[in-house]
C-alpha cells in the first residue's frame, strides 16, 4: 500500500460516525467528506466489537474455565465424584474483543482483530490478513471450518464437534465462488502421547485444505476436507504418516424462525480438528509404538444436532447436543492401560439457552448446560451448570 499514512487529521467537525456491520457485531463506520476520502486515498475504517459480561454457576462441581466456560477437564470421574463440592460461582470480562477492519476502494480488504485471552492476561491476537481478489494471507478461521450447522450458545467454546477445527491458523487461501482451498499452519493441541524415545511431533508440510460451502433454497450446506505429513524425529529414529480428515454441516430453514442445524466429523491423526474431543479440546494425534518405532495414528468422529427458534421481539431459544468420540483400543493394547484408562474416551454436552435483545446492538441470555465424561476404563461423570451474558455491540 501506497504511503497515504493515515496521520492525516480527519477534521472531527466533518467526519461521520455511523453504525454499520463487521461479523456478527456492530461497527463504528469512520467516513471522512469527498477531502477526506481523498487524503485517505479511498480507505474506509471500521472500529467494531464489544463489551460482555459472563457469569456462572456450577451447579454439581467447578468446571468453570476463563469467559466461564464449562471445562470438560474438570469434570470428575469415578470415585472423585464423591468429593464433588456443589455450587461455585463466578463471572468476567476476557471474551470482550476489539478489531478494526480497512476496505480500500480497490477491494483491498485488512483486518486486526483481538481479544482479551481467557485468562485474563492480556490481549490475544484473532485475527490478522489482508485480502484481495479471492486471496487471503494471513492468521484467519481455519479453512477447515464452518459456522453452517451451528447452534447458537451463550458458552464460548460451543458445543463438541462441532464442524472443523473452530481455531484460527495462520494461511494462504484462494476463494472462487462457493470453494476455497488453503495451505495451513498446522495445528495440535496435545501433540502425540508421550513415550519414551518416541520423541516430538514434527511438522515438516503445511495442512492442504478443501471447503465447499453454498446454499440451495432453504438448505445451506459445507462440506470439508484436509490432509497432513504427520511425523516424529528423535535424530536416530524417525516415521510418518499422513493424517486426514472431513466434516459434513448442513443448516435447514423449516421456517423463518426455525432452523435445524446437524454437523458430521471424522478424522485420523489429527484431533485438534476434531471439535472438543480429548481432555476438553483435543485428543492426542497418535503415539509410537514401543516395539517398533511406528508412528500410529489415533482416530475420533463427532457431531451435533440443534434446532433455533425466533420467538419475535429480539428473542431466540436454541437447544444444541454435540459429542465426540475418540478411538483408543490400538493404543490401550500398545501402551497399556496404565497410559491409556483415564484418556476421554467421550464428551457430550447439551446447551438450551434463551436469548433477548432488548435494544438494538444489546443482547441477554441465559443459558442451562449439561456436561458428561466417559473415560476408557468405563469411569464417567457429569456436570451442570448455569450461564449468564450480557454483551453491547459497538
Amino acid at each position: 500500500m501506497r504511503n497515504n499514512k493515515l496521520n492525516v487529521s480527519i477534521r472531527v467537525a466533518t467526519a461521520l460516525l455511523a453504525i454499520g456491520s463487521a461479523g456478527s457485531a456492530s461497527a463504528m463506520k469512520i467516513v471522512g467528506d469527498a477531502d477526506d476520502m481523498h487524503a485517505l486515498n479511498g480507505v474506509s475504517v471500521e472500529i467494531y466489537g464489544y463489551a460482555r459480561l459472563n457469569a456462572s454457576y456450577d451447579i454439581d462441581e467447578d468446571i468453570s474455565a476463563g469467559a466461564r466456560t464449562g471445562n470438560f477437564s474438570k469434570v470428575n470421574t469415578g470415585a472423585d465424584e464423591n468429593n464433588e463440592i456443589s455450587g461455585h460461582f463466578g463471572a468476567d470480562a476476557f471474551q470482550s474483543r476489539i478489531g478494526v477492519l480497512t476496505t480500500h476502494s480497490s477491494g483491498l480488504k485488512v483486518r486486526v482483530e483481538s481479544d482479551f485471552e481467557t485468562n485474563g492476561n492480556g490481549l490475544r491476537l484473532r485475527h490478522a490478513y489482508g485480502e484481495y481478489m479471492g486471496v487471503l494471507a494471513g492468521q484467519n478461521w481455519s479453512n477447515y471450518t464452518s459456522f453452517v450447522g451451528y447452534t447458537p450458545t451463550l458458552d464460548f467454546d460451543g458445543l463438541p464437534g462441532n464442524a472443523g477445527v473452530q481455531f484460527r491458523s495462520a494461511q494462504l487461501r484462494y476463494t472462487t465462488g462457493p470453494l476455497s482451498v488453503s495451505l495451513e499452519e498446522p495445528l495440535s493441541y496435545n501433540g502425540l502421547i508421550d513415550t519414551a524415545g518416541g520423541g516430538d511431533e514434527k511438522e515438516g508440510l503445511p495442512v492442504l485444505t478443501a471447503r465447499l460451502e453454498d446454499s440451495a433454497g432453504a438448505v445451506s450446506y459445507s462440506v470439508a476436507g484436509f490432509v497432513r505429513n504427520l511425523g516424529y524425529d528423535t535424530g536416530t529414529e524417525d516415521d510418518s504418516a499422513v493424517a486426514y480428515g472431513a466434516f459434513g454441516a448442513v443448516t435447514l430453514s423449516v421456517t423463518d424462525d426455525i432452523n435445524f442445524n446437524g454437523v458430521i466429523n471424522y478424522t485420523n491423526g489429527s484431533n485438534t480438528y476434531l471439535y472438543r474431543s480429548g481432555e476438553n479440546f483435543a485428543a492426542e494425534d497418535g503415539y509410537v509404538d514401543p516395539a517398533t518405532g511406528d508412528l500410529e495414528l489415533i482416530s475420533g468422529y463427532g457431531g451435533t444436532v440443534g434446532m433455533t427458534y425466533k420467538i419475535g421481539g429480539g428473542r431466540s431459544v436454541n437447544l444444541g447436543v454435540g459429542m465426540t468420540n475418540v478411538d483408543w483400543d490400538d493404543a490401550l493394547r500398545d501402551l497399556g492401560a496404565g497410559t491409556i484408562n483415564d484418556k476421554h474416551e467421550k464428551n457430550t454436552s447439551a446447551l438450551i439457552n434463551y436469548q433477548w435483545s432488548p435494544v438494538k446492538h444489546a443482547t441477554m441470555g441465559i443459558e442451562y448446560g449439561y456436561y458428561m465424561v466417559d473415560e476408557v476404563d468405563g469411569d464417567d461423570g457429569d456436570a451442570s451448570r448455569l450461564l449468564f451474558a450480557a454483551q453491547y455491540n459497538f
